[in-house]
Parts: structure tokens; sequence; C-alpha cells
């Protein structure tokens, strides 16, 4: 068993009640953290505070500069003299108290350059943030290298900082993780990672808490920046191929498990795969729209702020 040096680094901006939960579930954790800190990109309720009262070293920012990236690099070069970085976001309940130590331990194979975790939906969630978790995330784990993107395609590169940890070594051999990216910041990495030959490892026994309930405007905006991501990523798709037929398999999977599980809430399904076509299609057509329209239809609309004033 190999002996890590590890930090556990968390962007945060108002973290709210779920903070609270998230904390008590890091501090359970039987693995040993040497540096825990969180980038605060302007907090003015209690996300500071309390973290600092477990033990966190924090760093301040303006919102305004904020970019997943950027703000996963500076987390980066703030823990130089450690060799495991474990990221984290502030939604993240750790379930269990051996989570990190089951992600950390897939970096006893020396290969494997970035891990991620199982997330499974918070407790009490909706039927379709439920299937989403459960069809992205299940109950096997696999250790991924280049050669499988003839199997799974664009999902060779899929991670989640979310949960995820990575291999110093790995992440600087990429020259870290890309400024300026509308989001997936993660899965730029895993890509440039595997293309250099490590491996990703999907570690489904280390689990988090972790989903979202959209609604059909949301998730319209998110793969609006889904398909502007694509679109301004092309070597991702030339790499690993399109995103197409797993869109397929997810419909045909979200079909069955609603009618098992919730059927009256049919009409919504079809109103949010409506929703994320639609919203997909313009993405990747982005640069056809006016400003206007690209920062009211994204998730993102910082992003385009800081495009046009580059």
């Amino acid at each position: 068993m190999n002996v890590h040096k590890i930090a556990l680094l968390i962007p945060t901006l108002n973290a709210g009640e779920l903070w609270y939960q998230v904390l008590d579930s890091i501090n359970l954790q039987t693995t040993k953290i040497d540096r825990k800190i969180i980038l605060d990109s302007g907090s003015i309720d209690n996300t500071k505070s309390e973290a600092k009262s477990s033990g966190f070293e924090i760093i301040n920012i303006n919102k305004t500069d904020f970019d997943h990236g950027y703000a996963r690099q500076l987390l980066a070069n703030a823990a130089q003299d450690c060799d495991i970085l474990i990221y984290l976001t502030q939604d993240c309940i750790l379930k269990g108290k051996n989570s990190f130590d089951r992600l950390v331990a897939a970096f006893d194979d020396s290969t494997v350059g970035l891990a991620y975790g199982r997330q499974l939906p918070h407790k009490g969630a909706k039927t379709l943030e439920s299937h989403a978790r459960l069809f992205n995330y299940n109950t096997v784990s696999r250790v991924k290298q280049l050669s499988d993107k003839d199997e799974l395609g664009i999902k060779t590169a899929s991670c989640s900082n979310s949960y995820a940890a990575y291999r110093r070594v790995a992440l600087e051999e990429v020259g870290g993780f890309p400024s300026h990216t509308i989001f997936a910041e993660d899965v730029i990495v895993g890509g440039q990672i595997l293309i250099k030959g490590w491996k990703i490892a999907y570690v489904a026994d280390a689990e988090v808490y972790h989903s979202h309930d959209y609604t059909t405007k949301e998730e319209f905006k998110r793969y609006f920046d889904i398909g502007v991501f694509h679109s301004t990523n092309e070597w991702l798709l030339k790499e690993f191929g399109s995103a197409g037929g797993e869109g397929f398999k997810y419909l045909k999977s979200e079909l069955k498990y609603v009618f098992k599980h919730n059927p009256f809430i049919f009409p919504k399904m079809i109103m949010s795969i409506g929703a994320k076509f639609l919203g997909y299609k313009l993405g990747m057509m982005h640069d056809k729209l006016s400003l206007k329209h690209k920062k009211n239809f994204s998730m993102h609309s910082r992003y385009w702020d800081k495009l046009e004033n580059k």
C-alpha cells in the first residue's frame, strides 16, 4: 500500500444548510487528509466560518473571476506539497466513513492518473434525478484506458469533479485544468490523461450523495452548455466519438424507469427530453447566435462576459 500526502479541495459559494452535512461527512472519514482547502468566491453565509471550524484553509477570489477550471487549478497550486488531490463540490455528502479510503486506494495502481466515485441521488430525490444518477453511476467499478474508446466512446473520458481525485504528476503532465471552459473541465483533463497513457478508475464503492432536481428550463440551459462544450472541444468527439448513441440508451432507460416508478411524470419527462434536445442543438450552433441569446440560454452566463472581454 502506498503512502500518499492528500489534499481535499472544494470550491465554495454560499453552500447553505447542506454544508453542515457535507462537513460532518468529511469529518467522519478515516483517511488522513493532510491539507483541507476551500476556494471561496464571495460567500455571505456561514460557509467560510464553518469550513474554518472544520480545519480548512481559505482562499478568497472575486465572484467575477470564477470559472470551474481556473478555480480548481488555483486549489491545485495551493496544495503543491500533496501528491493526491481530492476534489469535492459543496453539495456532496460522503456515504460512510471509508469513502475517501476506497477512492484513494485506486492509486495503488501506478498507472491510474484519475479516480472518481459513485454518485447516488440525495435522499428524497425525485424520479428523474434518481434515474440520472443510477444510469450514469452503476455498481460496477472499472479502470478505463484509451483503448476502451471503441467500446465506451465519449464515456471513456467521463468522470466528475463533484467527487474525483487526481494524481498530481498526471494532472501536471497534461498542463493542469484549463481556464475559461464553460464547464466539464474534468472531461478535458480526463481525455488528455488517457491520451498521455494514464488510466481513469471508476470506484463504485466510494460513494457520495449528490443530485440535482432541474426544472425543464434548467435542463435546456444545461444541455445548451453541453452543446457549447462539445462544439468548442471538437478534439474530444474526434478522439472518442459522438455522444449520440449514449443519448438514445439514456432515453430508453429513462422511459423504462419512469413507467416502473412514477408514470404520472411522463409528461414532464417528455418536456425534459425536448428541452435537452433543443438546448444541445442550439449549443452546438452557438456561434450563429447573438451574445444576448447565448447569455439567456446558458447556465453559465459569466462565461460569455469573459469571452467578450478576452
